[in-house]
């Protein structure tokens, strides 16, 4: 994808619904999208410096996609596909994520896949 500006800078996206969207590549950038809802395919997408609070995304393709300077707190994730994605200094406070598929995802260079592995491990020895 070739580099381009955001012709909305400071936009104002509050509470918008993103229904059934092919959104590859997108880049959000500088963009306020709190309480909105993500039903959409988000492939490589760059979200930068943006404003997800209480952020939904349900059955959406996230593959390979960025989140940079982002407040996601009370953010929720349900059914998608995080194969690949790259996060980088979020607010991630009160977040749920259930159904995803986190392929080669890290967290401070840790293989989430092992993260959960290594939790379960300590889960059953304990109970």
């Amino acid at each position: 994808m070739s580099e381009s500006k955001n012709p909305f800078p400071d936009a104002q996206f509050k509470g918008y619904e993103f229904s059934g969207c092919d959104m590859r590549e997108a880049s959000f950038n500088g963009v306020d999208l709190s309480h909105s809802s993500f039903w959409a395919v988000l492939k490589q997408a760059r979200f930068e410096d943006c404003n997800l609070h209480a952020c939904v995304f349900t059955n959406a393709n996230l593959a390979s996609s960025t989140f940079e300077n982002i407040n996601l707190s009370d953010a929720t994730f349900h059914n998608i596909n995080m194969s690949g994605v790259s996060l980088r200094n979020l607010n991630l406070s009160n977040v749920q994520i259930a159904d995803a598929n986190m392929t080669g995802m890290t967290i401070n260079g840790v293989l989430v896949a092992d993260l959960f592995a290594a939790y379960e491990k300590v889960a059953k020895s304990e109970g």
